[in-house]
């Protein structure tokens, strides 16, 4: 922070320490008055809340984190003002007192103006408070950053919309990631609010500074549940992206397609979703790894989202396989058999892909692998092996329409029945 700053309450003021007192007894009458009654003569005044700069006194004891090297040395200093706390406390009453005595709506303090503040806790009537009162809604944070860019949760829709209609700009890229709100609607799961840009003209295929689309963004989240309510956040927008346009073979700068990352991320629903429209099934990264080499990569660390059901998706679409010797190793990347252990259903559709040509010519690691059982292949898995080599990349169209039972269906269809016949 600018040592040129004037403040007008430093950290150790009287002001300060009955602010921080009010605010930790949750006092939320007395941090409305303090504020009012400092902003009577000056309403844009600068508040210091906190102040780090340890490291000007050489005789400081330092912290024991910073001698082991384990924290920053990065000299830290929160500074604020009346008009942003009360803007993100959501104090709409004292906002309003503040914005009719000359409280400046664009004020910079600590790196954010209070529509920032507003827009990041999701407090709609200090937003349309702030911008009814000239409140600029493309002004950036320090950090390169617009009020729509802070728009991160469900609950922050109303601000965002509140933007758009005073003028704020949909494909305003960050000043570092250049990523758009989209980006951002995309990362967090808001499809609402992904929807609400599109339909004020955001580029859907904008590229940020590493190649990332906002589908590479939404297919390269990780759901953090094994259930399926944010699955269809995630893939809620993955529609919609599509409907708009989106680019769905567009890579970014590692050449990882949204694909790559929904399969990484065992995201079946999204990889159906996009195979479905088109996606290149057989797309190979900078690394060398197809989508079906990148979710294998994640079948022990991700179980619970049973990524057996992504590799059977991908070979039942005709992806390129997972050559047998390479299970020892993939390119640069190492996937030993020993690494998906712990994913046995996996291991086994693998297995089951693979064709009797395969076997003949790799019959020497086949035989090896063979040699625990001391027992070939059946009969009915060389009939599997024929009739999915005749499909090819048709299996999952073509093998549900013939006239078969249902559990002859599923194994010509590679699901996992807990052993290699």
């Amino acid at each position: 922070m600018s040592g040129d700053i004037v403040l007008d309450y430093p950290v150790e003021s009287e002001f300060v320490k009955a602010l921080k007192e009010a605010q930790r007894k949750e006092d939320y009458a007395c941090v409305q008055t303090l504020l009012t009654e400092a902003s009577k003569e000056n309403p844009n005044i600068i508040i210091e809340l906190s102040n780090d700069d340890w490291m000007k006194d050489p005789d400081v004891d330092l912290p024991p984190a910073v001698l082991l090297g384990l924290w920053s040395l990065e000299y830290k200093r929160e500074l604020t003002s009346p008009l942003c706390i009360a803007a993100a406390q959501g104090f709409s009453e004292c906002l309003q007192y503040l914005l009719e005595h000359g409280a400046h709506p664009n004020l910079i303090a600590g790196g954010k103006a209070a529509l920032h503040e507003a827009c990041a806790n999701a407090n709609t009537e200090c937003v349309e408070l702030l911008l009814e009162h000239g409140a600029n809604p493309n002004q950036m944070t320090d950090e390169g950053l617009t009020a729509l860019h802070l728009c991160r949760t469900p609950q922050s829709l109303r601000c965002a919309k509140a933007l758009v209609r005073y003028g704020a700009k949909v494909n305003s890229p960050s000043e570092e990631e250049e990523e758009t709100p989209l980006h951002v609607a995309s990362r967090h799961g808001l499809p609402h609010h992904a929807q609400l840009y599109l339909r004020f003209g955001a580029c859907v295929n904008h590229g940020s500074s590493s190649g990332e689309t906002p589908l590479g963004v939404v297919c390269g989240v990780a759901p953090e549940k094994t259930d399926n309510s944010q699955d269809e956040q995630y893939l809620e927008i993955c529609r919609l992206l599509l409907a708009y346009g989106a680019q769905i073979n567009l890579s970014d700068e590692e050449r990882r397609s949204p694909l790559h990352k929904a399969a990484r991320n065992v995201q079946l629903k999204v990889v159906e979703l996009l195979l479905d429209h088109g996606a290149d099934i057989s797309a190979i990264d900078y690394n060398g790894c197809s989508p079906l080499s990148s979710v294998l990569q994640s079948s022990v660390v991700r179980q619970g989202w049973e990524p057996h059901r992504v590799v059977q998706t991908l070979l039942n679409r005709g992806s390129i396989k997972v050559w047998p010797q390479a299970l020892l190793k993939v390119n640069t990347k190492i996937i030993v058999l020993t690494a998906c252990a712990e994913a046995p259903k996996t291991v086994e559709i693998l297995f089951n892909s693979y064709t009797l040509d395969i076997f003949h010519l790799h019959r020497t690691f086949y035989e090896s692998l063979f040699a625990l059982e001391y027992k070939p292949r059946s009969l009915q898995h060389l009939c599997r092996s024929a009739l999915r080599k005749e499909f090819g990349k048709n299996c999952c169209s073509l093998i549900p329409r013939l006239p078969i039972p249902k559990p002859l269906e599923q194994y010509l269809l590679l699901e996992p029945e807990g052993y290699i016949d």
